[in-house]
């Protein structure tokens, strides 16, 4: 950001253009998750906007929870708690009331070739291919769901080589590969179960099943992962707050 006034920034909220190049220094990795920002007064000085704007810019990157602000202590790169996914990202419950982060069982990891849904969602081309990652997931002990997340391969070089996939794989993604996922799109369906989910889910063929497929996207409003779940309601539910 090159300017000498803050009205040479163009007719758009001037705040929103501060924040759209600290999101880009955040996707050029200048500070990674958990690190701690310049202050405002840093800030400001180094765009060449007021103190003020800088704090507006700051203000709607928290209320996204891209970044996160410590009383006394500054603003820093937010990570990937389980309990700021389990809020943010997760958005099935139990019955029950009780809320814990799911405990995922890893089935399979592929290179595969994108299928239509995979492509059209990834925004990819005839060349790439994509990373299958097929996995259960549990409240507990109770088997909630069963999942196939699709990355792309040219994004994430080097999944193979990865001992382990972790239960929180959006904190992987982040450092691993420096990639923040900021938003989500979700789509539900009502589905009836059928052989698959029978083996992985041990229900009936036809029981009913709620289908969500996701495409998450990053800082720089790209596409990441595409995720189709087959979710078993018996216990649990769906639940979103609008405001």
């Amino acid at each position: 950001m090159d300017v000498s006034a803050e009205t040479s920034l163009g007719f758009r909220p001037l705040y929103l253009q501060v924040r759209e190049e600290i999101t880009r220094q955040l996707a050029s990795g200048r500070w990674q998750p958990g690190t701690m920002l310049p202050s405002e007064q840093e800030l400001a000085r180094e765009l060449g906007v007021s103190q003020g704007t800088v704090r507006k810019a700051l203000d709607a990157m928290t209320a996204e929870r891209i970044l996160v602000r410590r009383q006394g202590r500054g603003t820093f790169v937010a990570e990937y708690e389980e309990s700021r996914i389990l809020f943010q990202f997760f958005r099935l419950y139990p019955d029950s009331g009780e809320r814990l982060f799911p405990i995922s069982k890893v089935l399979n990891l592929s290179s595969a070739t994108p299928n239509p849904r995979e492509r059209e969602a990834l925004g990819l081309d005839d060349k790439a291919t994509v990373w299958r990652i097929s996995r259960l997931r549990y409240h507990g002990s109770e088997l909630m769901l069963r999942e196939t997340l699709s990355l792309p391969g040219q994004i994430f070089q080097g999944l193979s080589e990865t001992e382990e996939i972790p239960n929180n794989v959006y904190r992987l993604y982040s450092q691993r590969w420096g990639i923040t996922v900021t938003r989500i799109s979700e789509k539900l369906k009502a589905v009836s179960a059928d052989e698959v989910d029978r083996a992985a889910l041990n229900c009936a063929v036809g029981a009913p099943l709620l289908e969500i497929r996701r495409i998450a996207f990053d800082l720089h409003k790209r596409p990441v992962e595409y995720r189709e779940s087959r979710c078993q309601t018996e216990t649990m539910h769906y639940a979103s707050d609008l405001s």
